[in-house]
């Protein structure tokens, strides 16, 4: 958490957008999520090496340039193949249930001509009524041939909708989730944060706490990345063993994690936050091997009720000046938002569209 940045342009879309256009880059979601991770300089690699590409960069470069950094354009793609696949299943379906409909209006069709031939009054009554039973014996026969095939030709496209199903399913939970820490990534918390406000969640029991691991720079500048990265994700597990199941934990980006908690009072909350940050003062983070000691290492949180925001910016807004107040106030502490907290930067919150 960078506590020292200046104001940012509140429209980062427009930004990132124009940027886009500007380089003749589609604007698809893949690319606007590489653009977007570029521009907030989360990853300075990341913004260099898109930098080098130029003003004409191709898709192909761009999505060898996502996956170096972030596997999720990948899954991207895939995710864009199985919905294909979900509409050629379907296109297929409806193709049957057609010709079905078809053979279902041919079949009443003969009933009814054969109907009129019976009620007719002619010296060849017989004769046309022993016709009419052979033809009806027959078409029944095909009608139910065919009815059977169809149904078991819908059975087979529904097992293979199914089986593409659970692909989807699989892909979403795959990009949905932060590769280094195994909780949900930041894509998957712009979107719960954006259903707190749709009329499904209780505002005044639910919060978001926004953490951050205190000093987190200075332990990667002693001990290295690897390093840093073994400690992210042992965080995410305390922070994940201290919560209940149904609570949602993320990584938002760097050192910094975000909790939505639903059902619970703010005094509730913050209990749960203290809970958090006491467990992983007390965990310790030693090298078995060298003996070396990465910790104490703790956690500042930020905690804001849904009822004190009109909207999911706003919330995020209001928890991070939290989370600012608990880091001016000495670090490792827990702040729930008043009003007359002051901060001095607004970080601003983008939802992913996808």
């Amino acid at each position: 958490m960078n506590t020292g940045a200046k104001a940012q342009v509140p429209d980062i879309a427009a930004q990132i957008t124009y940027a886009m256009r500007t380089m003749g880059v589609a604007p698809i979601p893949r690319n606007y999520e590489l653009f977007y991770e570029a521009y907030i300089g989360s990853n300075p690699a990341l913004t260099r090496d898109l930098s080098a590409l130029g003003s004409k960069a191709t898709q192909e470069e761009l999505d060898t340039l996502g996956e170096q950094y972030f596997g999720g354009h990948h899954q991207s793609r895939i995710m864009e193949n199985v919905h294909t696949r979900i509409v050629t299943e379907l296109d297929g379906l409806l193709g049957l249930l057609k010709q079905e409909q078809s053979s279902l209006e041919s079949y009443n069709k003969l009933l009814g001509e054969t109907c009129n031939r019976i009620n007719t009054k002619s010296k060849n009554s017989a004769e046309i009524l022993r016709s009419a039973i052979t033809l009806l014996q027959e078409a029944t026969g095909d009608t139910m041939a065919h009815g059977e095939k169809t149904v078991e030709s819908v059975e087979q496209k529904s097992q293979e909708m199914a089986e593409v199903r659970k692909e989807l399913d699989e892909y979403k939970r795959i990009a949905n989730t932060d590769s280094l820490t195994r909780i949900a990534n930041r894509r998957a918390f712009d979107e719960k944060l954006a259903a707190i406000y749709d009329g499904s969640f209780n505002l005044p029991l639910t919060g978001l706490v926004l953490a951050d691991i205190d000093h987190f720079k200075k332990i990667n500048d002693s001990y290295g990345h690897p390093v840093g990265d073994k400690i992210l994700a042992s965080v995410a597990t305390v922070i994940r063993m201290n919560v209940r199941k149904d609570v949602f934990v993320s990584r938002t980006g760097g050192e910094e994690f975000a909790i939505i908690v639903d059902g619970n009072t703010p005094d509730e909350i913050m209990q749960m936050c203290e809970r958090i940050r006491q467990a992983l003062e007390l965990t310790p983070f030693k090298n078995s091997r060298t003996g070396v000691n990465y910790g104490p290492i703790t956690l500042s949180l930020g905690l804001c009720m849904a009822n004190a925001a009109e909207d999911p910016g706003e919330l995020y807004a209001k928890a991070d000046i939290a989370l600012y107040c608990a880091k001016n106030a000495g670090r490792n502490c827990t702040r729930q938002f008043e009003d007359g907290m002051k901060k001095d930067f607004t970080k601003s919150w983008l939802i992913y569209r996808r």
